[in-house]
């Protein structure tokens, strides 16, 4: 046996916890680049509370999900400002900019000299720039992971910029900042975290340390995402943002699987948030692997996790495999979650979408290598 485990240097969690940046920020530096999504309004309590401690404050807002482009401009607003900390606040595409930004600060160059599939691929050779996360989502867990994926409009592609180097200095989760989402947000990243400690419990890359935080997330999962969904009371929050930092965790130790292999492409292709894709895949993917597992590999310890998997989530010590998979289709259901189609994949998309896919990292942790003929059955399933 033989493993490695990596994750932010340090980890605060708790409702209430946004109060206490000031001195863990200024301990870092003295003047913030503090990365936000579409509206840097909502990080109005965490600029006062960087002020108040002598740090100034530039703000830099990602439309949408990160892109070359974007990370580019914030790098250049980063040097122009004299920036010496970085701070992503929002949900993954705000901290995934962030981290990329802090990154390219300290190691220069352009983000393509770094990306893989369509850049040069260099590593990073320096630490990154002092770098705080700060989600405002309950999802993607990038606040514990050592990569960024950034689309490129012109490839219609997403790709990562990866790097021990790039995990966060501190990771700073309070639930309460995810209090007031609207549902379908709620929905969506719920739905990326679920994803995100299932794939890597079934990942071949799984060890003893993350599977613990696997299991543990996903019974916070089941008995929390739908009344977080259908009332968003703190408690209900308080699982989902555990239950996210446990999949981030995860993921960055263990790897991913089919869905981001699916959805990381198709992040390129079509105009819909990660967490939406992903959770437009889950049950389709789920059922391939299961059908592909049961054919070939019928034998190995992935059916037996999904079967796991299938008792942490109904509560039902004797549920089967198919039990698991029709719980995860009702609660995408449930969730009023939509479908590929709906975000405008066509079938004249799918021989591309199989291509990325195929060559995508994320598809190198799945518990078996499907076909072209699997994958594309797949797809179908979730247009």
């Amino acid at each position: 046996m033989r493993f490695e485990f990596a994750t932010a240097t340090r980890i605060i969690f708790g409702s209430g916890t946004l109060s206490e940046i000031g001195p863990h920020a200024a301990a870092m530096g003295r003047s913030a680049l503090v990365v936000t999504g579409r509206n840097p309004d909502r990080a109005g309590t965490l600029l006062k509370l960087l002020t108040a401690e002598g740090i100034k404050a530039a703000t830099f807002s990602v439309q949408g999900e990160p892109t070359v482009g974007s990370v580019r401009s914030g790098t250049e607003s980063a040097h122009r400002c004299g920036c010496d900390l970085v701070i992503g606040f929002g949900g993954g595409s705000a901290i995934d900019a962030g981290k990329a930004i802090a990154a390219l600060l300290r190691n220069g160059g352009d983000p393509l000299d770094y990306l893989e599939v369509i850049g040069a691929g260099k590593a990073l050779t320096q630490p990154s720039a002092p770098f705080i996360a700060i989600p405002t989502t309950a999802g993607t867990g990038s606040e514990v992971t050592r990569n960024a994926v950034l689309g490129s409009p012109e490839h219609r592609v997403k790709v990562s910029l990866r790097s021990p180097f790039m995990l966060p200095r501190l990771a700073l989760i309070d639930p309460e900042l995810t209090l007031g989402l609207p549902p379908e947000i709620t929905a969506a990243t719920g739905l990326d975290a679920l994803t995100q400690l299932i794939e890597p419990f079934v990942s071949p890359r799984a060890t003893p340390m993350t599977d613990p935080y696997c299991r543990e997330g996903l019974a916070r999962v089941a008995r929390s995402i739908r009344p977080a969904f259908e009332m968003g009371y703190l408690r209900f929050r308080e699982d989902m943002s555990l239950a996210a930092l446990y999949g981030g965790i995860a993921l960055a130790n263990a790897g991913l699987g089919a869905v981001h292999g699916f959805a990381g492409p198709l992040g390129g292709m079509v105009d819909a948030p990660h967490g939406d894709l992903c959770a437009a895949l889950l049950s389709a993917v789920m059922t391939g692997n299961v059908a592909a597992l049961m054919e070939r590999a019928p034998g190995g310890p992935a059916l037996s996790r999904y079967g796991e998997i299938a008792r942490i989530l109904t509560g039902d010590p004797m549920a089967t495999i198919d039990d698991g998979l029709a719980w995860i289709e009702t609660l995408c259901g449930d969730l009023e979650i939509r479908r590929l189609s709906d975000r405008g994949l066509t079938e004249d998309d799918l021989p591309l979408l199989i291509r990325n896919a195929a060559k995508a990292s994320s598809m190198q942790a799945n518990p078996i290598r499907l076909t072209e003929v699997e994958m594309e059955r797949i797809i179908r399933q979730a247009l």
